[in-house]
């Protein structure tokens, strides 16, 4: 089976650094980044400066499920409440 994961080079705070993710984590980091009208680097640059995983890749995985979660919660919440009027 061929790895799905794609290894990126971004330079955060005057350093240059990789990030290794699987194409799916990639693809809603760029879905975020649009939302937000920031760079990847700008994101990555704010995930780096707020982490407290070991390391950044790490911290972007974790980063991007918290994402998913909160929206899926506002789905939610916005389908209780068409539920109930």
């Amino acid at each position: 089976m061929k790895s799905n994961i794609a290894k990126r080079s971004v330079v955060i705070g005057g350093h240059k650094t990789s990030v290794s993710l699987d194409e799916p984590f990639w693809q809603y980091v760029r879905e975020i980044t649009e939302e937000r009208a920031i760079s990847v680097s700008g994101l990555l640059r704010e995930i780096d400066h707020d982490r407290q995983e070991a390391n950044l890749s790490s911290a972007v995985r974790v980063f991007v499920l918290e994402q998913a979660r909160q929206r899926a919660q506002a789905v939610q919440l916005r389908r209780q409440r068409h539920t109930l009027t």
